[in-house]
Order: C-alpha cells, then sequence, then structure tokens
C-alpha cells in the first residue's frame, strides 16, 4: 500500500486473482444483455447506474462528519443511531446499519471487512481497491499498526487501536477528532478537511 502521504487516498499495490475477476465480468455482462434484451433496462440506465455505484460519494461522508463537529447534539444522534442521524441530513441509507466509531486523542478506530468488502456504499461510494483486497482484510486484523504505517500512520503505542470488521448487518463509519480551531470554518471548507481515508481510519489528523 502506499503511503505518499497520510491525507491521500490510496491504491492497492496487490493485483486480486484475475481468473476470478474475468469469469465473474463474464457473468455480470451476460445478465446484463439479457436485462437489456428483455426491456428491463436500457444500456443509458446501466451506464448510469455504474457511474453512481463508482463515484466517490465522500463528500456524503464529510458532510456528516462536518455537522457532527458543529452540532453536538447532532453528533450524539449520530453516535447512538447512525442510520437515522445519516438519514436526517437527505442521505438515502441502503445499509441495514450504520455504527459510528468517535476517534479521541486516546483512541484510533480502523475499519475493515475480512470476509468479503462490506462497505458503507450509500455514504462513500465504491470501495477503494486496497480495501476489498486479500492483504488488506488479512492485514488489517493480524498487524493493523503497520498497514496503518504503510500508510504514513504511525500510531504511538499509548493510543488504543480498536479494529471494527464490518459484515452484512453493519457498516462502520469513523468520526474523526475535530481539527483545532474549529469553529473558524464554515461547514464547506470543513468538508473540503475530510478524506474518505479518514473515514475508513487510515488516516487519522485533520488539517
Amino acid at each position: 500500500m502506499p503511503h505518499d502521504h497520510p491525507h491521500e487516498e490510496h491504491e492497492a499495490l496487490v493485483i486480486e486473482d484475475q481468473s476470478g475477476n474475468i469469469e465473474a465480468q463474464i457473468i455480470v455482462d451476460a445478465l446484463q444483455d439479457v436485462l437489456i434484451s428483455k426491456g428491463l433496462l436500457t444500456a443509458h440506465e446501466v451506464t448510469a447506474a455504474i457511474a453512481k455505484l463508482e463515484s466517490p460519494g465522500i463528500h456524503l461522508g464529510a458532510k456528516v462528519v462536518a455537522k457532527a463537529w458543529t452540532d453536538p447534539a447532532y453528533k450524539r444522534r449520530l453516535l447512538d443511531d447512525g442510520r437515522a442521524a445519516v438519514q436526517e441530513l437527505g442521505i438515502p441509507v441502503t445499509e441495514a446499519s450504520i455504527i459510528v466509531v468517535e476517534n479521541t486523542p486516546s483512541l484510533h478506530n480502523l475499519i475493515t471487512c475480512t470476509l468479503c468488502s462490506c462497505y458503507p456504499r450509500s455514504i462513500l461510494g465504491q470501495p477503494p481497491s486496497w480495501y476489498i483486497s486479500k492483504a488488506y482484510r488479512a492485514r488489517s486484523v493480524r498487524e493493523p499498526r503497520q498497514v496503518l504505517k504503510e500508510f504514513g500512520l504511525d500510531l504511538p503505542m499509548e493510543v488504543q487501536l480498536d479494529v471494527h470488521d464490518s459484515n452484512a448487518d453493519m457498516r462502520y463509519l469513523v468520526l474523526p477528532a475535530a481539527p483545532a480551531g474549529v469553529e473558524r470554518f464554515d461547514l464547506t471548507q470543513l468538508e473540503a478537511m475530510i478524506s474518505r481515508d479518514h473515514l475508513i481510519g487510515v488516516a487519522r489528523e485533520v488539517e
């Protein structure tokens, strides 16, 4: 995993099994052709759906975090019931449950999915390739501090590190600590500070 800067959105060094990817793509293409031929979908609708799925969607997560940083009552609701609080902002959440975990000076949270690629897509869009790689899924649990180090985040040993394993029923979202002087910024400025990596937990400081 590259680590030019801890706040950059990283791409994977690990390439997944190509034969499996090719077989899956053949199946997807065949299903798509059948749906289009039966008039259930148009090629345009397929293209639009793919574009929507592949869009980063990070602004949605950033919107949630910026609101929590500036509205203590909203922050409490977000930590109590992430799904309901996200929906308050007009974001249609398709996941069954969103659990928001908060970073503090003594605690850092890292999100993974060891079995597949469960990810809060309705908030963050498609997961980055490194997130669904076999290497990240295995190593984020086995050696999370080393994984973070490869992202440029050398977490002090006195900071507790909690790794959260997403599944079909629960998706996690990290609430990073607000930057110093948060009150000096408007929501648009705050949203611009928040990267996808912060919301997964492979980045920590917001500047």
